[in-house]
């Protein structure tokens, strides 16, 4: 097998990974690296990509900005460009996960193999796999490591309005990318029963029969226990900040996130003389120089920390040191265990708790919030404790427990040792992924795209797609000087209609206007693709859409919505059901896409004009089509000048097409784009656009927009 993991956000390398270097750089990073080195060394694959975002930034390490890194036999990171260079926010991608999503699909042609699956992890890389399984017709799996609905939840419970959540989480794209990725996935792997029940259990797409457990490894080579006699270098760090150094320790390891809790750990031990007279507390929360130097939310956790440490005037008994380097963590906890001291995840929430499988496996005790994935690890470790993170006097028994009482110690110490090898190993994630994923192979068939038709012209290199109405229609001079245009450079461009219509009525009204036959022609919002002047039919297309699509389920759930009736019997086709739509009457696009997931269906809705609303298998769409076309003509999307204005064209001119939304259209479900690279948005009407956008993205010569 070969398989693509896509993980879009933060900061991924061989080695030294940065983690906590921000909310993007943690625990996701760390897991999909040694998923892939896990993976490649299972004898039933052969190929493992893990794909993240190319960065190329004065701010961050080079080795970002390389393309290909390896990171062992069969196994290597590929470097995808994602929008800007610089390293920004995962919420600030979405605008460019179109682009990100096109560049690895040609990426992934050039290899001349297709992945035998797409495994997705988070939401950003979920709406990535979502277009590249439909791309493909290869299997998607998906691992969501954390939920929009959850994260949104906790939020208002932390006083957030629902304004503030939307402008600094993006959340609702978030949440629209996850049900997607749930109504498409075939398999989404979970790390804890609890993710399924407790957060995976809010969504409309919700299907636990397509959901399976299979929790992370651990090292075990880096994480062990302590061997006789072993020293410690990282003591020195440690020690200089204590009265009293041969005392057990208190270990708290994460990112310096208020949702860490460290706060209320600090005040538990604080406000604890038993806690103080046992042990000391050591707090290892990122690396800094200068706290005034860091991002907002971390200098105001640490100075949170310092001004608890000062009021209970823990001098002496707290430390926190600046630096640790990720080689560092292994040595940290067998440094603890080796002390006989405890480590403790008071998170207010962990979706799973990677930190507590390598406490254990250092035959280091734990103690860990109830909330979430420790509550599977403590149960089949016994290695530990659960309590509540917010409730001090439990915090301070199970540590007092654990501390006082040696043999309980020795107890959980002897149990996450032998368990964490036993259940949290890599090679079983990676024998157990195996066997759930053989599954979805036997059943699937990659699209195979076949070579272009004889009569093909392999010397056009670029290919003009547009639509009728409204665009290449309604200024019959600009028509003629387009047509014009085309005659004159037929050598090298290819011409294609994108309608909405069907193929006999687009064939009628361009005959009317004295449009030629294109090369292409795309009808039906892309559920059909036909070629030159006999209209020979691409049967590898229609095949290929009608995956998962069952037109009589979607008519019977549709039939019972208000504002909407189904138009003449001559807009219908097998794969297409049109609607007249009554914004007055009809529930939103949003809630239509709701009601199909509830019920189980798998479509593409679209609305045009406002007025007009289509339903179509998922697989199918204008832009979908467009890029097989590419794919099968070996037309890259950066050489396709693509002119539409309606829904129905969005997802063909978002990404890496040159698109032209022409000036009578600016008023449409468009025009919210102008800001998003790769689209212009035209002074002149109609044909006059296109000619316009021909000379603006120097079409038949560099063919790309002037500051790019």
């Amino acid at each position: 097998m070969y398989i693509c993991l896509v993980s879009v956000h933060g900061l991924i390398r061989a080695t030294d990974l940065e983690l906590g270097r921000d909310a993007d750089t943690g625990g996701q990073t760390k897991y999909v690296v040694d998923l892939a080195r896990a993976l490649a060394r299972h004898p039933d694959i052969d190929r493992v990509d893990l794909v993240t975002r190319l960065v190329e930034d004065p701010a961050v390490d080079p080795q970002y900005a390389r393309e290909i890194e390896p990171l062992e036999a069969g196994a290597q990171i590929v470097r995808i460009p994602c929008g800007p260079q610089q390293y920004i926010p995962k919420e600030q991608l979405w605008d460019h996960l179109e682009s990100f999503s096109d560049h690895l699909a040609q990426w992934l042609q050039e290899q001349g193999r297709v992945p035998t699956l797409i495994h997705s992890h988070y939401a950003d890389a979920g709406y990535v796999g979502v277009r590249l399984s439909n791309l493909l017709g290869i299997p998607l799996v998906h691992t969501g490591h954390s939920l929009g609905r959850d994260k949104r939840k906790r939020l208002l419970a932390r006083g957030l309005t629902g304004e503030q959540i939307a402008s600094t989480y993006n959340i609702e794209r978030r949440i629209d990318a996850e049900e997607d990725v749930l109504a498409n996935a075939e398999l989404v792997i979970t790390s804890t029963h609890n993710e399924i029940e407790e957060q995976y259990g809010l969504y409309n797409y919700y299907d636990p029969a397509r959901m399976v457990v299979i929790p992370p490894g651990t090292d075990l080579q880096q994480f062990h226990p302590p061997r006789p006699g072993e020293t410690f270098s990282f003591s020195r760090a440690v020690n200089r900040f204590l009265s009293d150094p041969d005392k057990p320790l208190i270990l708290a390891l994460s990112r310096a996130d208020e949702r860490k809790n460290l706060a209320t750990l600090i005040e538990t031990y604080g406000e604890s003389p038993a806690l103080q007279a046992a042990a000391n507390l050591l707090i290892i929360a990122g690396n800094r120089d200068d706290i005034r130097d860091l991002d907002s939310g971390p200098q105001a956790v640490l100075t949170d920390l310092l001004l608890i440490v000062d009021a209970n005037d823990l001098y002496g008994r707290v430390a926190l040191p600046k630096h640790h380097r990720p080689a560092d963590v292994p040595t940290i906890y067998r440094m603890v265990a080796t002390r006989g001291g405890v480590f403790i995840n008071p998170a207010l929430t962990e979706p799973f708790g990677l930190t507590l499988l390598e406490a254990a496996a250092s035959g280091l005790p734990v103690v860990a919030t109830e909330n979430g994935g420790p509550v599977d690890i403590i149960r089949n470790c016994q290695c530990g404790e659960l309590v509540d993170p917010l409730d001090k006097a439990q915090i301070e028994a199970a540590l007092l427990k654990l501390l006082r009482d040696e043999q309980a110690w020795q107890r959980a110490s002897a149990n996450g040792i032998d368990k964490v090898r036993e259940l949290y190993s890599w090679q079983a994630h990676a024998e157990a992924y195996v066997q759930q994923v053989r599954k979805l192979v036997a059943r699937s068939t990659p699209l195979a795209v076949p070579p272009p038709p004889p009569s093909r012209r392999r010397y056009r290199d670029r290919l003009v797609v547009t639509d009728l109405d409204q665009t290449l229609i309604g200024d019959p001079a600009a028509l003629r000087d387009f047509l014009d245009i085309m005659r004159r450079h037929r050598k090298k461009v290819s011409f294609a209609i994108a309608t909405g219509r069907r193929i006999d009525s687009a064939m009628a009204l361009m005959k009317k206007h004295g449009i030629p036959s294109p090369d292409i022609f795309i009808s039906s919002l892309g559920t059909r693709i036909q070629y030159g002047q006999a209209l020979t039919e691409d049967d590898t297309w229609l095949d290929h859409i009608d995956y998962d699509w069952s037109a009589r389920r979607v008519r019977e759930t549709m039939a019972s919505l208000a504002g909407l009736i189904m138009q003449e019997r001559r807009h219908q086709t097998p794969f297409k059901l049109s609607y007249f739509y009554d914004e007055s009457k009809a529930p939103s696009l949003h809630d239509i896409n709701t009601l199909l997931r509830q019920q189980e269906i798998t479509a593409n809705v679209t609305l045009s004009f406002g007025q007009f609303l289509d339903v179509l298998p998922v697989r199918a769409s204008k832009g979908q089509a467009l890029r097989y076309i590419g794919q099968r003509f070996d037309i890259p999307l950066e050489q396709m000048l693509v002119a539409g204005g309606s829904g129905a064209d969005e997802d063909m001119m978002r990404g890496n097409t040159l698109a032209v939304v022409v000036e009578n259209r600016h008023h449409e479900e468009l025009s919210p784009l102008p800001d998003l690279e790769g689209i212009y948005f035209a002074n002149r009407a109609h044909a006059g656009g296109i000619i316009e956008a021909m000379e603006y993205y120097d079409f038949f010569g560099r063919c790309r927009a002037p500051d790019a």
